[in-house]
């Protein structure tokens, strides 16, 4: 299915999409660490992060506790786990090719304080039009407030935006509120990219 003559407004999740920790370089430890955030639903804990509910602190300690290792090791992981983002380079081309074709593009995702703040720095990030980030508006996906607000904020017509994440329970949320939808495939990057590249350019 072609959407060119449809949409007008795309809107990418930015975790396991448009960022990624590079698994060839990322060593055992921090992969091992942090294999929860592939679960089918995120712990509470790291959830309220997202949402802007718990602090880094608050975290730090649940972490500890949770995998029995010393603060100096949590704190020194996570701080990794941010440092490590990068663009997904597939995405970081399509993303330039998107823009330059008209199209508006946005973001929508579930990112506490630290890890967002880092990302905003990414050359990337500047060809976005607009953001809605649930640790500054205490909600998360797939809870529908957190569409509606991008809906509200930048006035878009849901028939007119398709909606890319790698959770299909996300995906489902949007679609439910009459947003087109694309389940991103975080493990094969390179051809969800060219999937989307059949349908938009």
């Amino acid at each position: 299915m072609r959407y060119l003559c449809i949409m007008k407004n795309l809107v990418f999740d930015l975790g396991g999409v448009v960022f990624a920790r590079n698994k060839k370089s990322c060593p055992q430890e921090l992969l091992d660490f942090f294999s929860f955030v592939r679960a089918e639903r995120m712990p509470e804990f790291w959830e309220e992060y997202d949402r802007g509910t718990a602090t880094l602190d608050e975290v730090t300690d649940t972490l500890c506790r949770i995998k029995g290792c010393s603060r100096d090791a949590c704190e020194r992981l996570l701080a990794e786990a941010i440092a490590r983002q990068e663009p997904i380079a597939p995405t970081e081309r399509l993303l330039g090719d998107l823009k330059r074709a008209g199209y508006r593009l946005y973001v929508l995702s579930n990112m506490s304080r630290e890890f967002i703040d880092f990302l905003r720095r990414q050359p990337v990030y500047g060809l976005f039009d607009g953001e809605v980030v649930s640790c500054e508006e205490r909600t998360v996906k797939p809870e529908p407030r957190i569409y509606e607000l991008l809906l509200e904020r930048y006035g878009l017509d849901p028939a007119e935006t398709l909606f890319v994440d790698d959770r299909p329970a996300n995906v489902a949320a949007a679609q439910r509120l009459g947003i087109g939808g694309f389940l991103f495939d975080y493990r094969d990057p390179q051809g969800a990219c060219d999937a989307l590249r059949r349908m938009l350019l």
